[in-house]
């Protein structure tokens, strides 16, 4: 049998990876090096990245509603990591960690399904924002908008690569901006999965969060 010929450019399991080591310099800047700006510069990357993977993990999951449940049960494994390491406390819900971001998206995208007029899809889109600012998750509802961005522009590569740029000029933090290099690798994607990731990065999160908070205790106290 003739082996299958892989297809160039990026899975989404490359670019889980692009997501995962931009995250962890992003927060090693955060919490370790907080006026090294490279580190935050570079960390500017990875939020894209993990909504664009969130709309296609979306449209191609067995089970939305397993998909769900897991950020779900992550989001509250994660918070009390996230608060100590961000906010040096054992719980402040001044600030949700990023599954809680990412599951209100999946919910948004539950909602964009069913379809509608621009004008319903677009409230549904704004309904969303405003829930995410009321429990005040990471990236509020500018991460949402996103979310919704790479969602209702994903037939048209260029309008959704032009959306995804376009956002990280929304923030009053100039640092985002560099968020727009993000494009290169989405448009780098090739529409596989590749290898499956599925429970890593869920893993991943609150167990890197915990070894930076361990680690700038080490640096603090030395």
């Amino acid at each position: 049998m003739e082996r299958r010929k892989a297809r160039q450019g990026l899975t989404s399991y490359q670019l889980k990876w692009i997501a995962v080591i931009t995250m962890v310099i992003d927060h090693i800047g955060a919490v370790l090096f907080p006026g090294e700006l490279i580190l935050r510069i570079i960390g500017r990357l990875s939020f894209p990245i993990f909504c664009f993977l969130l709309t296609e993990g979306f449209c191609h999951t067995h089970s939305r509603r397993a998909y769900m449940q897991r950020l779900g049960v992550f989001a509250l494994v994660s918070e009390i990591p996230y608060d100590l390491t961000f906010h040096g406390k054992l719980l402040d819900l001044e600030r949700q960690n990023i599954f809680f971001t990412l599951l209100l998206g999946v919910i948004l995208l539950n909602l964009l399904e069913s379809g509608g007029q621009w004008l319903l899809q677009a409230a549904k889109v704004l309904f969303m924002m405003w829930i995410a600012e009321v429990f005040k998750v990471d990236y509020g509802y500018e991460g949402i908008l996103l979310i919704g961005i790479f969602y209702l522009l994903r037939e048209h590569l260029w309008l959704k690569a032009a959306g995804g740029v376009l956002w990280n000029f929304l923030w009053e933090n100039r640092l985002q901006a560099f968020g727009g290099f993000a494009v290169l690798p989405i448009l780098l994607y090739n529409g596989e999965r590749g290898r499956k990731m599925t429970y890593f990065f869920y893993i991943f999160y609150p167990a890197h969060l915990l070894a930076l908070h361990v680690i700038a205790i080490y640096v603090l106290s030395a």
